[in-house]
């Protein structure tokens, strides 16, 4: 294997190790914890991250290793809680919050508050199907401008 192929390798295993502890502990590992768990150094994970979030698969908080968003989980607190499989996670968007019990094919209960008037909004997803209800989801941000600012978005 070169360099570029060992590195593609190590970027997908960081990615499933992350997937993984978010899936469990509804947190990322950091920087150590992954390195560790993959038998890497520091520096190289730290390297994957990088390059993993020119990639998009993660959000990185400013100037630093620590992992913000891991599409569609989020490593700080939102106003969108999925419950789904005995646990919680919060999602970065109305977008991603549907992306999880997707991504797990699994029910969930999605809670959030309405973005206008700040009442609360339950959204149930059953059979892979959103039940009941009549919200709406409403995008202030074009999908094609997403990525300017895709921790305000």
């Amino acid at each position: 294997m070169n360099a570029q192929q060992d590195a593609t390798e190590l970027d997908r295993l960081i990615r499933l190790y992350i997937y993984g502890r978010f899936l469990e502990d509804a947190r990322p590992p950091t920087v150590e914890q992954t390195a560790e768990a993959l038998q890497a150094t520091s520096a190289a994970v730290t390297l994957a991250y990088e390059r993993l979030a020119r990639k998009r698969v993660l959000v990185l908080e400013r100037g630093g290793r620590e992992i913000r968003m891991a599409m569609p989980f989020s490593a700080v607190e939102t106003p969108f809680e999925v419950r789904a499989i005995e646990r919680q996670w919060y999602a970065n968007c109305a977008w991603d919050a549907l992306g999880i019990p997707a991504m797990l094919n699994c029910d969930a209960r999605i809670v959030t508050r309405c973005g206008d008037c700040g009442e609360p909004v339950t959204v149930a997803v059953m059979d892979g199907e959103v039940v009941g209800g009549k919200e709406v989801i409403h995008f202030a941000v074009p999908a094609l401008r997403w990525w300017e600012d895709i921790v305000f978005t």
